[in-house]
């Protein structure tokens, strides 16, 4: 059994670095495409859209607050750059209407591959203007998104941790949009 791990986790690498290869290859190669997106609305975010500088420390506080349709807000916690190449965005997405409310099957964006794996956020991605390059979510060896999956419904005042994992942008980049499909988008910090 240790074998086959060691075999699948060896092809989930070289997975992983063809879709990090891929991201910035197909970043250079072509406009937004993000037409369908809500506009930034004035209460998208509470900090003036990433703002606060460095990294966050405490559960109340954010690098910024998105609204999404049918009051669904997704509030991001963290987006930390680590060692092996990735980064992680991390927060928790609340059901602010009065009502029990399921996300979108939209959020997981329009790839066959990765909508054959039921509902995500795998239409997320990071945009370093600076570099002019999109970062799409990283996938495993079976192309599952590397992020939060089948959401459950949301009761409503409710919130539900999340979180999706990037390929790294250069170190130099430090402030990148964020974009999730319903989501208006707004301008994240990575540390680290």
């Amino acid at each position: 059994m240790s074998m086959r791990f060691t075999t699948k986790a060896r092809r989930g690498m070289v997975v992983l670095t063809a879709a990090a290869t891929l991201a910035v290859g197909v970043a250079g190669c072509g406009g937004g495409g993000d037409d369908k997106k809500p506009e930034s609305s004035p209460s998208a975010s509470k900090d003036g859209g990433g703002s606060n500088p460095g990294p966050q420390e405490g559960a109340d506080e954010s690098l910024v607050e998105l609204r999404g349709e049918d009051g669904l807000m997704l509030k991001i916690t963290s987006a930390t750059r680590d060692a092996g190449g990735f980064v992680t965005v991390s927060g928790e997405l609340k059901n602010d209407s009065s009502e029990a409310v399921r996300v979108s099957v939209r959020t997981s964006g329009d790839e066959t591959e990765i909508i054959r794996h039921g509902s995500s956020l795998g239409g997320a991605t990071l945009v370093d203007s600076k570099s002019k390059k999109r970062y799409y979510v990283l996938r495993d060896t079976d192309g599952r998104p590397l992020t939060t999956t089948n959401m459950p419904r949301i009761k409503a005042g409710a919130s539900i941790p999340v979180f999706m994992q990037f390929p790294s942008p250069p170190t130099e980049t430090t402030e990148v949009a964020f974009q999730l499909p319903t989501f208006a988008s707004g301008t994240i910090q990575i540390s680290g």
